[in-house]
């Protein structure tokens, strides 16, 4: 299978499947010296993991954390970072019914279609427990970049139909409410609104929002290699985002150029700007204001309400799903979109080094 690595030159390529022994994955590309423990990786992990909220699945996993290499005396020599989580609560009996038949909204007929064979249980590599390496990786770049004095921060704006009020944003809240939510209020009538759903065997979709603060101007490529085509690549790589937007994204459509455009102006000596409809990204570089990245997830393709579909021989079928599914995935996913934003942008921030001769006689000299 291709496809399982991200990056240049922070490179993170993840491994393991739903229901098999263990996930992990393997970092190429960090720094040596960096102070790294089992328990910094272990904070991010813990956000994503199953079974300790009320808006996850019933599947319990500690997911800890094993470093097995490229760590030496509590920091990194440089060499390939190697991490493992085992799975330790595995039913997958729960999923040996699907193996004949597609799911509806999952990517069992895609996978048949291109293999010709899969993992049935729990999804195999598609499951959304593939991302226990993301977010590992994000957790190291995430620490990185704070040594640089960025911080990436991703929350939950909207649930169902609740929106959260991030006029009063709070990283606690953030990081203490089931929903993710900045927002205790709508933390509350979100919970409601998911309870409602479940009670009538449904899931809920949601909004993720990334902000990313410190990194300087001058960060992505003009072409290619763009920071925002970079990170939308990296967020719709996240199993359950089907749109990015950056900045203000789709509703630029419907503004004329003098409401789009960002007037330059200097604050504290400084080049900067009077709004941010950009989202900290001009030409696919940065412009040194916060970047701004949003992304839309849908809800949660495991329903227990009788679906219609197609089995293996042809034949049109009922199925009603069973197992352990989030009735949202958005609140789990949140760390996911965090750590991936992370990686990107520590991965164009190392090619930046050499963009200019000045910056390799520095180094050098």
């Amino acid at each position: 299978m291709a496809g399982s690595s991200f990056g240049n030159n922070f490179k993170v390529s993840t491994f393991g499947e739903s229901h098999g022994i263990a996930l992990g994955a393997v970092i190429d590309g960090v720094p040596a010296g960096l102070e790294l423990s089992e328990e910094d990786i272990q904070v991010f992990l813990d956000r994503r993991k199953p079974g300790f909220n009320p808006l996850s699945t019933p599947r319990k996993e500690d997911d800890e954390v094993e470093i097995l290499s490229g760590v030496f005396e509590g920091k990194t020599t440089g060499t390939p970072i190697a991490l493992v989580v085992r799975n330790t609560s595995q039913k997958s009996a729960d999923y040996s019914e699907i193996a004949s038949y597609y799911r509806p909204g999952h990517a069992d007929y895609t996978f048949d279609a291109k293999y010709g064979f899969r993992d049935y249980r729990g999804g195999g590599r598609s499951s959304g427990r593939e991302t226990i390496g993301r977010v590992a990786a994000g957790a190291i770049a995430s620490k990185i970049l704070q040594t640089l004095g960025i911080s990436v921060e991703c929350y939950t704006t909207q649930i169902g139909p609740v929106k959260a009020d991030l006029s009063d944003y709070s990283r606690e809240k953030v990081l203490s409410l089931p929903t993710a939510m900045p927002d205790k209020e709508a933390n509350d009538r979100a919970l409601e609104y998911v309870a409602k759903m479940r009670e009538e065997c449904d899931s809920v979709g949601g909004v993720m929002e990334c902000r990313i603060k410190g990194v300087p101007a001058g960060i992505g490529e003009p072409v290619f290699e763009k920071l925002d085509a970079r990170l939308s690549a990296a967020v719709m790589s996240i199993g359950a985002v089907k749109a990015v937007e950056i900045g203000d994204g789709c509703a630029v459509a419907g503004k004329n150029g003098s409401e789009n455009n960002d007037e330059f102006c200097i604050k504290d000596g400084k080049v900067s700007k009077k709004t941010n409809h950009s989202g900290g990204i001009l030409g696919g570089i940065s412009d040194g204001s916060d970047i701004i990245v949003r992304a839309y997830v849908k809800p949660t393709p495991s329903i227990f309400k009788e679906q219609k579909t197609v089995n293996k021989e042809g034949e049109e079928i009922d199925i009603k799903i069973k197992g352990r599914h989030d009735p949202i995935v958005v609140p789990r996913a949140v760390v996911v979109m965090e750590s991936m934003c992370a990686i990107t942008i520590l991965d164009l921030m190392i090619s930046n080094m050499s963009s200019t001769l000045k910056g390799l006689q520095q180094f050098y000299n």
